[in-house]
């Protein structure tokens, strides 16, 4: 019975432990989505509401943090891949990756940059594009062999129309952030076989303000 009772505390002291992790990996998604990289581990700390230390003892330096993130969410992103492959409609399947993986880089700030990041680090690049790819393939070659697709619309296709939704996504933030949802529906109709109904178009075009505001934004995040 003692020697049970004096196991017991160190057995807390690794639940506490591990809650906390949990506590520090959320906040750091958090702002990780809506800061991007800029985020500090004095950022995580306080949004986790544990001690600084605390957060320095799980990971040494930010490059760990983020890097358990993004391989978080390149999980998200794999299972979210074989859902859609798995849609008993091959287009419908298509429609739901798209709009998942435009929708992740859109309101994921710093998903978006470490993925624009990658072409400077060929081995994590690899990992992704092994992780993932092959998904993506099979999704487009099972909408394609349904007839869903027009000709000569390609897998490597999708790759650049989600950065070109990404890159709406960014210009239009700081005035309309889910103004992309509409570039999204366009996109898909533009690649869609002439039998199949066409997306909605789910929010209206930015106005001439917004525009504006828009630019003028840009020129100040470049400044």
């Amino acid at each position: 019975m003692n020697h049970a009772t004096a196991l017991s505390p160190p057995r807390r002291l690794r639940a506490d432990a591990a809650r906390n992790q949990q506590r520090i990996i959320a906040a750091a998604r958090e702002l990780f989505a809506d800061h991007g990289l800029e985020i500090t581990l004095d950022d995580v700390a306080e949004r986790a509401g544990v001690g600084v230390g605390t957060v320095y003892r799980r990971f040494a330096n930010k490059k760990e943090l983020i890097t358990e993130v993004f391989e978080q969410n390149l999980g998200d992103f794999a299972e979210a891949a074989d859902a859609a492959y798995r849609h008993a409609d091959p287009w419908f399947g298509l429609v739901e990756f798209f709009e998942y993986a435009c929708r992740h880089m859109a309101v994921n700030r710093g998903f978006s940059e470490v993925m624009l990041e990658l072409e400077d680090d060929i081995d994590r690049f690899v990992v992704v594009r092994d992780r993932i790819k092959p998904t993506v393939l099979a999704i487009v070659d099972r909408a394609r062999n349904a007839g869903a697709l027009a000709p000569g619309v390609e897998p490597s296709d999708f790759f650049a129309l989600i950065h070109m939704v990404d890159g709406m996504a960014e210009f239009a933030r700081p005035v309309n952030p889910d103004v992309w949802q509409r570039y999204m529906a366009i996109v898909l109709n533009g690649v869609r076989a002439d039998g199949i109904p066409r997306q909605h178009l789910p929010v209206p075009p930015l106005t001439d303000d917004e525009v504006e505001q828009a630019k003028g934004a840009c020129s100040g995040r470049r400044r």
